[in-house]
């Protein structure tokens, strides 16, 4: 028999630094551990992530590093109101996105050359380049016309010179087009050129939970309640990747909206062993939407609205699992899963002008992680994890590159007192190599060999 109560105290919830997931928008793991402690419990977590993605574009150019540092905590207090039931909160950050490019590639704006690399389907690069190429068209139809007429005037045949008009008139009525296009967008677009393509998205996510033990020895639990959720989110499309999207801005308002949680948990307290598989439904927003898209001037829309909007972030299924593998060793497991697949971004005026989602993946999302926890003594604790996640697809969106990750983790927890305690942890996070593409499917980048690190901390109380 395992002295169940030590052993829980020293090791139990080590984890500081939390899943952090890489695919989809998934960032928390959306953890629900800290309902499913003993007697009364509360936790404070923080947790910085700093990935290094960078790759190249369609031409070859180095995109730097495109994912910014973030941060987030969560808590969760729960308390028994007696030997049957108990409550609990919770709050996390499940879901959200920080990317940013810049440097010098085709994912950062060159203001109105942009819209002539599109329009000519970057067989002109600048608007400079089309000005002259016109002069120079322009000048060789005058040239064509002398010579056109000298050879009529003199009885011979000007067939071949018509021709070749005929051609210098067409590339001359191309140019003009693309330099007419580029001085109705010059406005729009000068004060986007140098900035990079940004994405800014976050959600905080508060859950109140009860739960009822069942069975003559109470261990099963059932347990459940509302999750209220808050979103708020911003997207900028910068340079020719985007095509006819570039310059594009959009801000979702923020929006709060409700969703439920379910669970079962079993526990064997002589063996140290608890199992919980929790599901969280998917959340339904309705907000508005600003959305700005310059280049729909050219196709006579209107290019400035504000638009309603919606959008459902995915249900998941969480697998939690601990054991005793000896009276100072703990053997945990968690599995997650999220259908990634049938989740889309389609922001109101951008799709009505495209007919395609700003962002959606291919497939689902798998993760997974074993650890073994190690009790030293009565104070000190330590583990390590490897972890593994399956992505959502590849390719991916150019707002996310990332194919998954292989991870492997450390932590350890020191009991200040035989109620408090500290948890520091670190993650290391290899990605999977990933091609980014247009949610046309036009493949427009490379993203390969990157890595990241997750740190966290936590402070905890517990008394039994």
């Amino acid at each position: 028999m395992f002295n169940y109560k030590y052993l829980a105290v020293a090791i139990a919830s080590i984890g500081a630094s939390g899943v952090a997931s890489a695919a989809g928008l998934d960032r928390s793991g959306q953890d629900v551990t800290a309902f499913l402690q003993d007697g009364t419990y509360g936790e404070v977590v923080y947790t910085y992530i700093d990935a290094d993605v960078s790759g190249k574009d369609i031409s070859g150019r180095s995109t730097g590093d495109i994912a910014e540092a973030y941060d987030f905590a969560r808590f969760g207090v729960k308390a028994d109101i007696n030997d049957t039931f108990s409550v609990g909160v919770l709050y996390d950050e499940p879901w959200g996105a920080a990317v940013q490019y810049g440097g010098d590639n085709n994912f950062v704006s060159k203001g109105a050359d942009d819209i002539v690399a599109v329009l000519s389907e970057g067989r002109v690069g600048s608007v400079t380049e089309a000005q002259v190429g016109l002069a120079q068209a322009q000048q060789g139809i005058t040239q064509l016309q002398t010579a056109i007429a000298n050879v009529q005037a003199a009885g011979g045949d000007a067939t071949a010179l018509q021709t070749r008009l005929t051609q210098a008139q067409a590339q001359a009525a191309s140019l003009g087009q693309l330099v007419s296009a580029s001085q109705v967008m010059s406005p729009a677009l000068a004060g986007q050129q140098g900035q990079g393509t940004n994405v800014e998205i976050r959600t905080q996510n508060a859950t109140l939970l009860m739960g009822a033990k069942l069975g003559q020895n109470k261990n099963f639990q059932v347990y459940g309640g509302p999750a209220l959720q808050r979103l708020t989110g911003e997207v900028h499309l910068r340079g020719n990747t985007y095509q006819r999207a570039t310059g594009y801005d959009a801000k979702i308002s923020t929006d709060t909206t409700t969703g439920w949680v379910a669970g079962v948990a079993y526990h064997k307290p002589e063996i140290a062993l608890k199992a919980a598989l929790t599901y969280r439904s998917e959340t339904e927003h309705e907000s508005n939407i600003a959305e700005v898209f310059p280049t729909a001037t050219l196709l006579r829309q209107n290019a400035n609205s504000s638009l309603p909007f919606s959008v459902t972030l995915p249900e998941s299924w969480n697998l939690d699992f601990q054991t005793g593998v000896n009276p100072t060793t703990l053997l945990t497991a968690k599995v997650r899963y999220v259908p990634w697949s049938d989740f889309d971004i389609r922001p109101t005026r951008y799709t009505q002008l495209s007919g395609l989602p700003i962002i959606s993946y291919d497939k689902d999302q798998w993760s997974a992680e074993v650890g073994l926890g190690k009790k030293l003594n009565n104070k000190l604790a330590v583990s390590g994890s490897i972890g593994y996640d399956s992505g959502a697809g590849n390719p991916v969106s150019t707002l996310g590159p990332i194919k998954g990750y292989y991870s492997l983790g450390l932590g350890a927890k020191y009991n200040v007192t035989p109620e408090w305690s500290v948890s520091v942890g670190g993650k290391y996070l290899k990605f999977g190599d990933a091609t980014a593409q247009l949610p046309n499917g036009v493949k427009v980048g490379e993203f390969d060999d990157n890595d990241g690190f997750i740190a966290g901390v936590k402070l905890a109380y517990q008394q039994k």
